[in-house]
């Protein structure tokens, strides 16, 4: 193993093994923020190595499947942002987190190093490891505050509905085999058909599912409801990112079956606009970053359907600064303030300027005002999608407004004048060291990262990714005019969202209708079903083998006992014969033996006298019977 492959295991397997150490032992509470953000910083020092040295590792695992890591140009990008978002995320979190930090810290670890490996898996079973431990690690993190059975029910809703989703992965696994594909994920393209088709649905369904693309978005929902690191890591640069990035990773493969792109292009811009309108409706903070999040995710996904691999990464790896920081000003405020109404953080960005200066340049970049980041990788995607379709491309600009509406909004509130100076109930009143520094460094990455969408970096990367190269800069102007418009005409906007869109567009209550109910009615009558027909059978049956028993026991008393009874007698009779024998011939073989033994044994004690002239005289009989045999024996001879 090089040093380089050495150093690509290490960055998957040092979060993950100090995690499970702060989680699991006890007493780690104090070290457990230092260990964490030093693990975490170099863990970004390994993946800025290994980014630029491309190493790949095969593991066997098993005969055609073998356990592969690599690092390609695509997830060269994105891991070095994972590992660095995750940095500052755990630096903030040092100062937020007072309570079971070495179970927190330990499985954020956990939850990074499995992100890290779903970005650098390169075979489906690599995949599938990191795929099913980032999802058990995010509803154990989801329900942190596992004593509030609301904040563990959501974890449960977002673990059930995201790995409703996973089954198509296995789904994609097996038709790979099937296939002849293999399970290296470059291959899948050339997988015979139908099963081509087959695994590109799967993947597509696990995709979306964690994504939270429609119809799955409505976990995201309760997932706010976990601690404010927790969503900030969540939404940004592992659970929900890494949906959108596999569906660029698989790209050459929804092209291949000429229907799982357009389909993933048309999910992604819908998806895009109703939760953007969703966003806009909401009156928490944290609720409405995470409808804009899955509307932001609707952009890469809609840049996987229409092969803007390049524009997608680049949005990726953009939303991922700005979405982390938008979640950790609410953290810092929600902390600080006990609320995440948006009517309680009125003026909020006077009070704690830094906060509020830095959740601005998040919000700018979220509104797609120019030159902020997110304003250019959105358009590289729109070009592309003007390109496959027209419609898509209006589709995109009405999502794109949507964004600049819902930002407003978030700018609006927090410097609006308003806010009572004193804390709220539960609120501690300040926010820390330790939470401003992470803002002011994602604020910088939430400005200038656009530079991946622009000439000359996007060229660049759209000959090693693919896709359709920057966006013109008619459609760049047209773009930025929108969302300047949008935000200027929000100031006076006061409307209340429509409770279909307050109500995440009543997704949650459609799952429970269509799937949670019916299921629990078919559980039901399973259940009387087994009670009044499975169960009755079997005690029917167990009546009847009792029934059997008391006749087999009646002829047992009547025939067989007798039969045994005689043969009982005879073997008495036969016993007493062989005791008589025993007594008479074999007792008394083995007594006369005895006595015997006895008279030898008292004939040989009579020489054993102690006395050394005995002995002597003995030793010289002994002797001469000896030298006397051997002289017959040669006389003889």
């Amino acid at each position: 193993m090089t040093a380089v492959q050495a150093a690509l295991l290490t960055l998957v397997l040092l979060p993950a093994a100090v995690g499970v150490l702060l989680a699991l032992v006890r007493g780690a509470e104090r070290v457990a923020a230092p260990a964490a953000v030093v693990t975490a910083g170099l863990t970004t020092a390994l993946a800025c190595v290994v980014a630029p040295a491309r190493p790949s590792l095969v593991l066997p695992f098993m005969v055609g499947a073998d356990f592969s890591l690599a690092v390609d140009a695509l997830a060269a990008l994105v891991v070095p942002a994972v590992a660095a978002v995750t940095f500052l995320v755990l630096v903030f979190a040092a100062g937020n987190i007072r309570e079971s930090r070495g179970r927190f810290h330990g499985l954020m670890l956990i939850f990074a190093a499995a992100a890290l490996a779903t970005a650098t898996a390169a075979s489906i079973p690599a995949l599938l490891f990191a795929w099913e431990l980032m999802g058990a690690t995010s509803y154990a993190l989801i329900g942190f505050w596992w004593r509030d059975t609301d904040r563990v029910g959501a974890g449960l809703t977002a673990f059930v509905t995201t790995r409703t989703g996973d089954l198509g992965l296995y789904v994609a696994a097996g038709a790979a085999l099937a296939g002849g594909a293999g399970m290296a994920l470059a291959d899948l393209p050339a997988a015979t058909d139908p099963w081509r088709h087959v695994i590109a649905a799967g993947i597509l369904v696990a995709a979306l599912g964690k994504a939270a693309q429609l119809p799955f978005s409505f976990w995201l929902s309760g997932a706010m409801k976990g601690p404010s690191p927790v969503s900030a890591l969540l939404h940004s640069a592992a659970m929900v990112a890494m949906g959108g990035y596999l569906l660029l990773r698989v790209e050459p493969l929804l092209a291949a079956t000429g229907w799982a792109g357009p389909v993933a292009a048309w999910i992604g811009v819908v998806t895009a606009v109703l939760m953007g309108a969703v966003a806009l409706a909401q009156r928490e903070l944290k609720q409405l970053l995470a409808a804009s999040t899955v509307a932001q995710m609707g952009f890469v996904v809609l840049a996987a359907g229409v092969g803007s691999v390049s524009g997608g990464a680049a949005h990726l790896v953009a939303h991922a600064s700005t979405k982390a920081l938008l979640f950790l000003a609410a953290g810092a405020w929600l902390t600080a303030l006990g609320t995440g109404e948006l009517a309680g953080l009125r003026g909020v960005g006077h009070r704690w300027r830094v906060v509020g200066v830095a959740a601005t340049v998040g919000a700018l970049a979220l509104a797609g005002i120019a030159p902020l980041s997110l304003w250019a990788t959105k358009d590289a995607v729109l070009a592309a999608a003007l390109v496959a379709s027209p419609w898509l491309y209006a589709a995109g600009l009405v999502a794109a407004a949507l964004s600049a509406a819902y930002a407003a909004k978030v700018l609006w509130t927090i410097w609006r004048r308003g806010l009572r100076e004193e804390a709220e109930e539960g609120g501690t009143g300040e926010v820390g060291v330790l939470e401003r520094a992470p803002l002011v460094v994602l604020a910088a990455g939430a400005a200038v990262l656009g530079v991946l969408a622009l000439p000359p970096i996007s060229g660049t990367l759209a000959g090693a990714l693919g896709g359709h190269g920057e966006a013109a800069l008619t459609e760049l102007l047209v773009s930025a005019g929108i969302a300047l418009v949008v935000l200027l005409a929000m100031f006076r906007w006061r409307a209340p969202g429509p409770r279909w869109a307050r109500q995440w567009l009543w997704l949650e209550h459609t799952a429970h209708a269509v799937v949670v109910r019916p299921a629990l009615a078919l559980a039901r009558a399973l259940a009387r079903f087994d009670d009044r027909v499975i169960d009755r059978a079997a005690l029917a049956a167990a009546r009847a083998v009792a029934v059997a028993a008391r006749a087999a026991a009646h002829v047992d008393d009547r025939v067989l006992d007798s039969g045994v009874e005689a043969t009982a007698a005879a073997a008495d009779a036969a016993g007493r014969s062989a005791a008589r024998l025993d007594d008479a011939g074999v007792d008394g073989a083995v007594e006369g033996l005895a006595g015997r033994v006895r008279r030898l044994g008292e004939v040989a004690r009579r020489p054993q006298t102690g006395a050394v002239h005995q002995y002597l005289l003995q030793a010289v009989a002994v002797l001469a019977v000896g030298v006397l045999a051997w002289s017959v024996y040669a006389v003889m001879g």
